[in-house]
């Protein structure tokens, strides 16, 4: 794949690039990217994806986001900007599935062409969808979750945002998979909206509340690093089997220390990559498949040494 042969470049050109440019020069097609937040590592492997597909097809890119993924007010602030400024395509990723809806159909209607990436918008009149299949994500989680030795499972999940669809296609694909197991004897989520910290202390509630509770799942970033803090602060590793998701250093540090068991990792970089390339295709009058999903990976301590998931762990490298 081009994205793969241009990986050092982008980890150049995303450090490099101004996240919040100001409105591109008319000689280039104009894209922004609209992402639900700029500080976390999954965004930062997008950004640089997207930043080596605009350089590849020499389109001018803007790309901003809230400082959190809970403010879709700010969200859909930025996607007004985006049209006034002069955007003919908006890379999009909805904080809230519904709340973005009537920006993203005004935006439309003026003729700005919108993809989505990551998390999707209540709107038919999106180009492309492109991302992790949320639901089978859902369903590799719980199988790394059924790895659990013990008798009986008792699993605590720490979600995202109750309005948040990839969060709640990832829970559905979990909770029916884990179904399967005779060993599941209770399953109970608590949803984190705010960042690590909320995870944070919502876990160490739940653990509280349920003190029986042998497996956490994490759906995010976020709520990964937020139910490993609390395993490490608790010292609960060896009782507690521990899924998270995407590959920050301080999961994968853990993966190895015995903190986190299974990382479920998702292509950012791809998303940015691929988002980027369709509006081009678009914009040069193509046509685009209605949904492209892109890889997902489950890592454990098993496997992590490998060099394909090296690879996945480890993209910049």
């Amino acid at each position: 794949m081009r994205a793969r042969r241009a990986i050092a470049f982008a980890f150049a050109a995303f450090f490099l690039a101004a996240c919040q440019a100001n409105a591109p020069a008319p000689s280039r097609r104009y894209v922004a990217l609209v992402s639900k937040t700029t500080t976390n590592a999954f965004w930062k492997y997008v950004y640089a994806g997207a930043n080596v597909a605009a350089t590849e097809y020499n389109l001018a890119l803007t790309m901003d986001g809230p400082e959190n993924e809970k403010n879709y007010v700010a969200q859909n602030k930025l996607v007004e900007k985006a049209v006034a400024d002069g955007a003919e395509a908006i890379v999009f990723s909805a904080i809230d599935y519904n709340a973005s809806a009537k920006t993203i159909q005004e935006a439309v209607k003026k003729g700005v062409k919108i993809i989505v990436i990551d998390s999707d918008v209540n709107s038919d009149q999106v180009s492309c969808r492109i991302g992790t299949d949320n639901y089978a994500a859902g369903c590799m989680a719980a199988k790394a979750a059924m790895g659990c030795e013990e008798g009986v499972l008792n699993i605590g999940i720490v979600n995202i945002d109750k309005n948040t669809e990839n969060g709640q296609q990832r829970e559905q694909g979990f909770r029916d998979e884990i179904a399967k197991d005779m060993r599941v004897a209770m399953v109970q989520t608590v949803n984190a909206m705010e960042g690590e910290e909320e995870a944070l202390e919502k876990t160490k509630q739940l653990l509280l509340d349920y003190p029986g509770i042998n497996v956490l799942v994490g759906l995010n970033e976020w709520t990964g690093l937020g139910i490993s803090d609390a395993v490490e602060e608790l010292g609960l590793a060896e009782k507690t089997l521990v899924v998270a998701f995407d590959n920050n250093v301080r999961c994968i540090r853990r993966l190895e220390s015995g903190e986190v068991d299974a990382l479920i990792v998702q292509n950012s970089f791809a998303m940015g990559y691929l988002g980027i390339e369709s509006a081009y295709k678009l914009l040069k009058g193509g046509t685009l498949p209605e949904r492209i999903n892109t890889d997902i990976t489950l890592i454990t301590r098993e496997n992590m040494y490998d060099e394909d998931c090296q690879k996945v762990l480890f993209m910049f490298d």
